[in-house]
């Protein structure tokens, strides 16, 4: 008697307790705002992810931050090595985790991507991280990170160029105007008609038209599917997904996307936006099914808005997208905006 009293007891306890999923703790996460930063912060400069094989691209990642009018904190261990990595898991973690935790930063920011990142998923500070909520900057391998911390603390963070990457004014504009000015961003993408009859670059293609809105979360699709069915992995409910790619066959696209469906990803999403995939055309052999083939069989039976040449990705001019921000888009016109603000008043 005092056996079924226990298991009905306890079983009524587990009755009021919420309900997290195996990888998913999104849905009882409240979405947190980073604190902002301005002209003469101080800012952490990181490498969790692949080594920087030339010295020089230290001197341009600084040089490129403090003309943007920031101050500079170098990682401990930012100039290690070991294999294709930036130091240990340990060290690389230890510069992220420092950086966050110290609250004279006020930005982190990724010199590179590369591979590498995931390896210290477990070791983050996540706890540190909601306390001190400050923006991450990064992309490629940085998806990693993105994921992550949204999917354990609920932060805003934003997909962009890394430290090396290419400051130039479209780029500067970006930070400028998400940083200094907390603009509620629309992304548009820019379109110079150059000596051609018509425009080419950077132009849009529709593949479903239609609004949504929904909080914006994905990035890179080779990162994005290697923590999938981990503790890592975002809940992408209601979600508008964007991801983007570079040097990927069409059928390791195609495997994927596939990975995407399998795992509920796309059922879940209300909007889809492809960036670019810079380099992912078909190879030799008995033939290959294109990108449009691909995109064509995993979004269109979705019904949902959708469309595809974002400046999102492996390109030189990139946008800076809020991951975890809440937004609109409109696929029409090949456009979204921020429907909120990101920084914490």
């Amino acid at each position: 008697m005092k056996k079924r009293q226990f298991l009905k007891s306890t079983l009524l306890g587990l009755g009021s307790l919420p309900l997290i999923s195996n990888t998913h703790y999104n849905n009882y996460l409240k979405v947190i705002r980073p604190s902002p930063f301005q002209k003469g912060d101080l800012v952490g400069l990181i490498s969790p992810s692949a080594a920087t094989s030339e010295r020089i691209q230290f001197d341009f990642a600084k040089e490129s931050l403090e003309a943007l009018g920031l101050q500079v904190r170098l990682g401990e261990n930012l100039k290690n090595r070991r294999g294709h990595l930036a130091g240990t898991d340990e060290e690389r973690a230890n510069d992220f985790n420092g950086m966050f935790a110290d609250p004279d930063i006020k930005a982190v920011i990724c010199i590179r991507g590369g591979s590498g990142a995931a390896r210290i998923l477990d070791r983050i500070d996540y706890k540190a991280v909601q306390k001190n909520p400050k923006p991450l900057l990064g992309y490629s391998d940085i998806t990693a990170l993105h994921c992550a911390i949204y999917s354990q603390t609920g932060l805003i963070t934003f997909h962009g160029p890394n430290g090396t990457g290419s400051w130039n004014s479209f780029n500067v504009g970006q930070f400028e105007r998400m940083f200094f000015d907390q603009e509620l961003m629309h992304f548009e993408n820019e379109q110079v008609k150059g000596d051609d009859l018509i425009v080419k670059q950077n132009r849009i293609q529709v593949l479903r038209p239609g609004r949504a809105k929904g909080r914006i979360l994905g990035g890179n699709l080779t990162v994005l599917t290697s923590i999938s069915g981990t503790p890592y992995y975002p809940d992408f409910k209601d979600a508008i997904l964007f991801i983007e790619d570079i040097s990927e066959d069409p059928y390791k696209i195609d495997r994927m996307m596939s990975t995407l469906k399998l795992n509920g990803t796309l059922g879940k999403i209300k909007g889809f936006i492809f960036g670019q995939c810079t380099d992912c055309t078909p190879g030799g052999g008995y033939g290959s099914l294109t990108l449009d083939d691909i995109l064509d069989d995993y979004i269109l039976p979705l019904n949902i808005p959708a469309y595809k040449g974002a400046m999102i990705g492996h390109v030189a001019k990139q946008f800076i997208v809020p991951n975890g921000s809440e937004v609109e888009m409109d696929a029409a016109s090949g456009t979204f905006k921020l429907t909120e603000h990101i920084f914490k008043s």
